[in-house]
């Protein structure tokens, strides 16, 4: 029997589920705290991996909506990157403990750290999705379908204390305990309040620990436990489907505390779910966990400077959920490369000879696209081709240039409406990567005249005349053939003749003796200059 991809394996069984609810229109859900930087990998759980289900069952007849729940409310905690995004670290401590809504931008530039740090995110879900997931969030619920969860919760505040006792352990809630964080009114905490009282009608008395303060909060201005938040929220949202990061699916956890206190407490039926693994990131050979509120990893539009959105879906789609994928930025060149494999497979111009596998490749290319894959096979030029072509491209009218470039080389002949739009982006791109993350043997600079300081430091000068020669004679100036013609002059050669032989290749044509794989870098150089340099260099002309 063929292999399935993990989606439609999933896909198979949420359509079960879900089917059993009966339901007109289901409720896809993700949650989000916007306590720091929204990096990338908040985009794989909460937003691709339900927006994917969404798709592959609407295309089963099912009608779906998806949200994206920010949990506004939330105590800004005060870790030491949340502090050090301010100016004055020391006088940005008074916000611990403040609703993360209500603490204010610290580059001043919006009305609050939550609008901040969600203008980097927010405005570019469209770009990595079809654009039909709708945003809520916690502040805004409790103005509104919340503050009836709310009075209910304080209603049946000692069956909800005997539920969530059973998950605690030690410190369990005392008899009385009152589920309820309001704001002080005073020094401006959620996180140091305790509720006393409530009059049955929604105002709750409490007292702040934090300033001693005593005062009365309406249930708009604080928030509910916050086990019992993700309950509310998933009652008043409907909420049919939520993924959830692996550390609420141990079980016993607050995933589990959350279902019995919707079956045993609310009466409703809990949403299904599905766990999916962290997203890491590597630079300079350093890893770590993606984090908001330690302030690690790149945002959605940093990710958009370097690659296109197609790029990440794809490192996602081809991976299951509950395996950790990790982002190495200086990795972007492969990625690309991966995509274009599962591009070729997806339109029949090559095959992995294994049918399963071609299978899962296809079906990973084909849900990497935010809508739909392009009708025909499109362009593909490589990632690290481009990266070289514009470091030796005028800035100005670059595509136009990368173009012309690219046509003499063989990568292009006629450009379609996507490969042309694709190729634009790709040239951006590239230039941005090069200048952030690529690794220095990459980087290159052709002085502007033959560097002939470093010449008397040359060998191997007869073997220069010969390739400038061989390359003289190439009627197609592309890396095959500049590679073949380079293999011809060195094959010979013992392997401390040849490392001699390619130090000096490169002192002739960067002035330096390294720099990225030869046939490539040629590749994207004048063929004129070329074997000028290298005659230059082995002795020959005006030298």
């Amino acid at each position: 029997m063929p292999s399935k991809h993990w989606v439609d394996t999933l896909a198979e069984d949420l359509a079960k589920k879900l089917a059993d609810r009966k339901k007109k229109v289901y409720v896809f859900n993700g949650g989000l705290s916007v306590s720091g930087i929204q990096h990338i990998g908040r985009l794989r759980g909460e937003i691709i991996l339900p927006e994917i289900l969404r798709r592959v069952l609407e295309s089963k007849g099912f009608k779906i909506r998806q949200l994206l729940t920010l949990y506004t409310q939330d105590a800004w905690k005060g870790k030491k990157p949340q502090l050090e995004a301010f100016d004055n670290p020391h006088e940005a401590r008074k916000y611990t403990g403040w609703p993360l809504i209500k603490v204010p931008d610290p580059r001043g530039c919006h009305r609050n750290w939550v609008e901040h740090y969600w203008s980097d995110f927010g405005p570019y879900i469209k770009e990595f999705t079809d654009g039909r997931v709708e945003v809520v969030t916690t502040t805004e619920l409790y103005n509104g379908k919340m503050k009836e969860f709310a009075l209910e919760t304080l209603r049946k505040s000692e069956q909800v204390r005997g539920v969530i006792n059973k998950y605690r352990g030690r410190n369990k809630y005392p008899e009385g305990w009152i589920p309820f964080e309001p704001i002080c009114s005073n020094c401006g905490r959620i996180d140091s309040t305790v509720s006393v009282a409530y009059d049955g009608e929604g105002l709750v008395e409490y007292y702040c620990k934090a300033c001693g303060h005593k005062g009365k909060a309406r249930l708009e201005e604080g928030k509910l436990n916050w086990r019992i938040e993700w309950t509310g929220v998933w009652k008043v949202l409907e909420v049919d489907f939520e993924p959830y990061g692996k550390d609420h699916a141990t079980p016993g956890g607050s995933r589990d505390s959350c279902k019995e206190l919707a079956i045993k407490v609310y009466g409703f039926n809990p949403p299904e779910g599905e766990w999916y693994e962290w997203v890491s990131l590597r630079i300079g050979g350093k890893e770590a966990d993606m984090t908001s509120s330690g302030f690690v990893g790149i945002t959605p539009r940093e990710w958009l400077d370097i690659a296109h959105p197609q790029i990440l879906r794809f490192l996602f789609v081809s991976t299951n959920p509950r395996r950790r994928v990790t982002i190495d930025l200086q990795e972007i060149p492969r990625y690309y490369n991966d995509y274009y494999r599962a591009e070729r497979v997806y339109f029949g111009v090559e095959s992995t000879c294994n049918k399963d596998e071609d299978t899962i490749l296809s079906r990973s290319y084909e849900l990497s696209h935010p809508s739909r894959p392009p009708e025909r096979m499109p362009v593909q030029v490589p990632y690290t081709h481009v990266a070289l072509l514009v470091q030796n491209l005028p800035k100005e009218n670059m595509f136009e240039h990368a173009v012309a470039r690219l046509k003499r080389t063989g990568h292009v002949s006629v450009l379609d409406d996507y490969s042309r739009t694709w190729l634009e982006g790709l040239v951006v791109k590239a230039l941005n990567w090069v200048e952030r993350y690529a690794p220095e043997y990459l980087k290159f600079k052709v002085p502007e005249e033959p560097p002939y300081e470093v010449y008397s430091e040359i060998r191997h000068s007869q073997e220069l005349k010969a390739l400038a020669e061989k390359l003289a004679q190439l009627e197609s100036w592309n890396e095959e053939s500049i590679k073949k013609a380079m293999i011809e002059i060195g094959g010979g050669m013992s392997s401390r003749v040849r490392r001699e032989f390619y130090r000096d290749f490169y002192l002739a044509i960067l002035g330096k003796p390294q720099g990225p794989r030869a046939a490539p870098l040629l590749s994207v150089l004048d063929k004129d200059i070329v074997v000028e340099r290298l005659k230059i260099a082995a002795g020959g002309e005006n030298y």
